[in-house]
């Protein structure tokens, strides 16, 4: 071997391996954080499972973690990139003040937001589904309607009854306010007797969560994709006009 040949191989540049992708995992639960999100400007954010509280839940359990799901959110709207949001959302519900939490922050966004409800969008994954601009439902997805649960050691006393009545006012106003369903009609569903078994509350299906003005249109990703690059585009006119007018 020459003199030119160690030379040459001892100047190769070792292969660049792609670093962080593990910590991307612990801190966000995905690797495809918004800020690298280069080839597109719709950012997708997936609610899954059970929506995960304060307290840990088993690991067998799919569940969707708020302290992953607020960073994110936080990071979209930082990112000019990024120019709407798409919520898919198959859950069976959770910790009603990590939803309420997710659910601020979704309908406070700046930027335009769909969200499609694949299979289920039960309990606290409701006001999740209408916290966005627009909302679909899949023709065999269904949303469960029901009363505020807890679960462990509740203490008897009447302050934890007014405790759970407030909370579940807040759902309900934040459901009412950000979807055409009235607070009448919502409560109906909530409190019927005889849709679930052992329990009271109302399963809703596709077209039905439509019909009462608690989901937008009935649709899947073709329409939700088409709807909200429709609602970046009229934002992007909107935006153009007020800069003329300035």
């Amino acid at each position: 071997m020459s003199k030119t040949d160690i030379e040459d191989d001892s100047n190769e540049t070792p292969e660049v391996k792609p670093e962080g992708i593990i910590e991307k995992i612990q801190q966000l639960g995905q690797t495809n954080v918004p800020q690298l999100s280069q080839d597109t400007n719709i950012h997708c954010l997936t609610i899954i499972g059970q929506i995960e509280g304060h307290m840990q839940l088993p690991p067998q359990n799919k569940t969707t973690k708020y302290e992953h799901i607020i960073p994110q959110l936080v990071a979209i709207e930082q990112n000019p990139k990024i120019e709407g949001l798409l919520v898919i959302l198959n859950t069976v519900g959770g910790d009603v003040e990590a939803g309420l939490a997710i659910s601020e922050m979704i309908s406070t966004l700046s930027k335009p937001s769909v969200s499609v409800v694949l299979g289920g969008g039960h309990s606290i994954g409701v006001p999740i589904a209408v916290s966005c601009s627009y909302s679909f439902i899949a023709e065999t997805a269904t949303m469960t309607i029901h009363p505020i649960r807890l679960t462990g050691l509740v203490i008897g006393v009447p302050q934890s009854f007014e405790y759970m009545d407030k909370m579940q006012e807040r759902v309900v106003k934040f459901v009412t306010r950000h979807s055409n369903i009235s607070e009448e009609v919502f409560k109906d569903f909530m409190f019927a007797k005889g849709n679930l078994t052992r329990d009271i509350g109302t399963n809703v299906i596709g077209s039905d969560a439509v019909e009462c003005g608690l989901i937008n249109e009935v649709g899947g990703i073709g329409k939700a994709l088409r709807k909200l690059n429709e609602l970046v585009a009229q934002r992007g006119k909107d935006r153009m006009e007020e800069g003329l007018i300035q």
